[in-house]
């Protein structure tokens, strides 16, 4: 199962990941005031997530300024500057302290580059208390930015603490629409506090399963296998989330067979499947 457990609380050198044919680039940027990076990475669209703080981002000669409301993940939904194929990025921050992630797929089309501020994203609300799966899908970067973006989709994920997000567990590691397509994927975890610490899985039909504690900080990317997750109680837990589709933008997620009636339990997952198509 092709997948990378990254332990890294900054990933600032940038990375494309996948074996066979890149599709995922990720790196996070924590700059200072006035600090500044300029990057462009061939082949690939970007998105420039403000994590936390205040930045001015350019692209090419368009210039974005101010993107960036939270003083950190827990305030609100993130800001988005979508960046074309081809443009050279440049952020710098305004604030005392900005960190930003840097996340892109591989596309083939140039596209204008445009800003999406915190009140035009849309969220979805899956799961409960009751069943242990409550979380809430923020889209950055979703459908209805179909036509604007190539195959990449971009999320926040809130899950609160001894809940399980990836659930019931499913994957996208194979093109046969309409029952499933074929996404890459990348989490990026924090955790509220911060001395919280969840569970990575990561599984096949073959048997073959591996397991992974995750902590602030830690990048989990894979392109094949069942993959859910969980916070420890007492601590919830953020997930930036990156899919990119080897062949198209809609996500059609396949859940495992033997765990198909719990989409009938849980709350909330139609909504969520909706929103990846």
């Amino acid at each position: 199962m092709p997948h990378q457990m990254i332990r890294s609380s900054s990933l600032s050198d940038g990375r494309i990941l996948d074996g066979r044919e890149a599709l995922i680039h990720f790196q996070c940027l924590r700059l200072a005031h006035g600090q500044g990076s300029t990057l462009s990475v061939a082949g690939c669209e970007l998105a420039v997530v403000v994590l936390s703080g205040t930045c001015d981002v350019q692209v090419n000669a368009e210039r974005f300024a101010g993107v960036g409301r939270r003083p950190d993940v827990w305030s609100g939904p993130g800001e988005v500057v979508y960046v074309p194929l081809g443009g050279v990025l440049s952020v710098v921050a305004v604030s005392e302290v900005a960190e930003v992630a840097v996340v892109g797929g591989r596309t083939n089309e140039t596209r204008p580059a445009f800003r999406v501020a915190p009140e035009e994203v849309e969220a979805v609300e899956v799961g409960s208390r009751e069943t242990h799966s409550r979380r809430r899908i923020v889209h950055l970067l979703g459908q209805r930015h179909a036509g604007r973006v190539g195959n990449l989709l971009v999320s926040e994920l809130y899950a609160e603490g001894g809940c399980w997000s990836g659930y019931p567990p499913h994957k996208h590691d194979t093109e046969s629409p309409p029952e499933e397509t074929e996404f890459a994927e990348l989490y990026h975890y924090r955790f509220r506090p911060e001395s919280g610490f969840g569970a990575q899985l990561i599984y096949d039909r073959s048997g073959a399963s591996e397991a992974y504690v995750t902590r602030s900080g830690d990048t989990f990317y894979f392109t094949e296998g069942y993959h859910p997750t969980v916070t420890s109680p007492g601590h919830e837990e953020y997930l930036l989330t990156v899919l990119v589709g080897r062949h198209g933008r809609s996500l059609i997620q396949n859940f495992q067979e033997e765990h198909r009636h719990l989409m009938a339990v849980i709350p909330g997952i139609d909504a969520m499947r909706k929103a990846f198509r």
